[in-house]
């Protein structure tokens, strides 16, 4: 140890490293489960759109309406817009632009993906998440968005 440097502040920087090693942890392995176009999370138990064109936008209505007919492209049913607790789970904010898991989801463009929450209180608004830093918005219904579709629980 370096004598010049009181032992307290060696502590402390050591806690700081463990803090923000923590804080920015990724997602564990074998977390995803990966299957034809669409990936599996083994810890929400909800099965995800692997794949989503990022040249396709649609406004929230669009967006609930594509993900009610995906089984077609998919496969099976149930598939239906993430709420916004849905979408915050694949977040990985150890990663930006995009913050998620591009193992598992490539190629996910770094901007707005609709959720199928509301707004409270607005007639014109619903949730969204922006894949650039993980961020979580309201947006007017008119908004432009992609769509990452689920099915599950």
């Amino acid at each position: 140890m370096n004598a010049s440097i009181p032992r307290f502040l060696l502590m402390t920087a050591g806690i700081a490293a463990a803090l923000t090693a923590s804080a920015h942890a990724s997602i564990p392995a074998r977390r995803y489960i990966l299957a034809s176009r669409t990936v599996y999370d083994a810890k929400t138990r909800l099965t995800w759109q692997q794949s989503v064109l990022s040249t396709a936008l649609y406004t929230w209505a669009n967006a609930k309406t594509y993900c009610a007919g995906a089984g077609t492209s998919l496969g099976g049913s149930g598939w239906r817009l993430p709420t916004l607790g849905e979408l915050r789970t694949i977040i990985d904010y150890s990663h930006d632009n995009p913050s998620i898991d591009s193992a598992a989801f490539p190629s996910t463009p770094a901007t707005l993906f609709w959720s199928s929450s509301p707004v409270a209180g607005s007639s014109s608004g619903a949730w969204g998440i922006t894949f650039d830093y993980g961020y979580a918005n309201g947006y007017r219904l008119s908004n432009n968005g992609n769509v990452r579709c689920v099915r599950g629980k």
